[in-house]
């Protein structure tokens, strides 16, 4: 794919800069960590396979590992284009199937309820890359951009957990370039965004407009911090202005830690703690 044929952000991006800078927050959290392999989910979509580019250029193909979790009702090409991505890489790959545990609880769960079921399935892939995570010893590596976290379009628990995520500060259409600059296989580059949960699914259907559209329109709202009056003046529809604003105000809580009462003394555990000469903390 020519990267000079795709859409561009309403804002100046540069790959080569954004593909260092994740490649040595990997290392560095890595190196703080003291580990050194990573396994993330291989999805056959773009974000998992930019993800994965980033995590090999930073530790090298023999220090990621890619699984790839199909249920029943998956598309065929969510494991060609997992594989020809793990090959371009030169990446090691497992393949485990989430159906016999994602059965044992959609049993109950009509098969209209499309968004539960969703859940269930991103829930067990997760449980699935934990599992592998304990058994080498790695950490697992994120693979949600910056437009899913802010429109809340992720399962707490599920595809959002991770313990570090080179690409959570980039929106799709920076996701989209960025592969393109990788050299990443066509496929991946040029396929209609889907979380592949059930037949036919597709993101932007789902949401009810495209990345490209709703990207520069949550740079201008969240990044430039323009008030509704000011984005409807530039051009975004009054309508759509509000809608997004709307949930990314109620999808806050999953870009939140869950709040817990406080006690004076007490630090919050969730901030990292920086080690002293003498071995204690501060």
């Amino acid at each position: 794919m020519d990267i000079a044929n795709l859409p561009r952000p309403e804002w100046a991006f540069d790959p080569a800069m954004a593909c260092e800078n994740c490649s040595e927050f990997i290392r560095s959290t890595l190196a703080a960590a003291g580990i050194d392999n990573l396994v993330l989910g291989l999805s056959g979509g773009i974000d998992s396979a930019v993800a994965a580019g980033l995590a090999v250029r930073a530790l090298g193909a023999d220090n990621v590992l890619g699984i790839m979790m199909p249920y029943s009702t998956s598309s065929a090409a969510s494991i060609t284009d997992a594989a020809a991505v793990a090959t371009a890489l030169g990446m090691k790959t497992e393949t485990v199937s989430i159906a016999p545990m994602a059965d044992a609880f959609l049993s109950d769960i009509p098969a209209g309820d499309l968004v539960r079921r969703g859940n269930i399935m991103a829930r067990c892939r997760m449980v699935i890359l934990y599992d592998r995570s304990a058994r080498d010893g790695s950490l697992v590596l994120g693979t949600g951009n910056r437009t899913e976290a802010l429109l809340g379009y992720t399962t707490l628990f599920g595809d959002s957990a991770c313990a570090l995520n080179p690409i959570g500060q980039l929106y799709k259409t920076e996701i989209r370039l960025l592969g393109t600059w990788m050299g990443l296989p066509d496929p991946v580059l040029t396929k209609v965004p889907s979380a592949d949960l059930w037949e036919g699914q597709s993101d932007e259907d789902e949401l009810g407009f495209t990345y490209a559209e709703v990207d520069n329109l949550l740079h201008a709202m969240i990044d430039l911090g323009r008030p509704n009056a000011d984005l409807i003046a530039d051009g975004f529809a009054d309508g759509l202005v509000i809608r997004v604003r709307q949930r990314v105000q109620a999808m806050a809580f999953k870009r939140r830690l869950a709040p817990t009462a406080e006690f004076s003394g007490r630090p919050n555990p969730g901030f990292a703690l920086a080690a002293r000469k003498d071995g204690g903390f501060h």
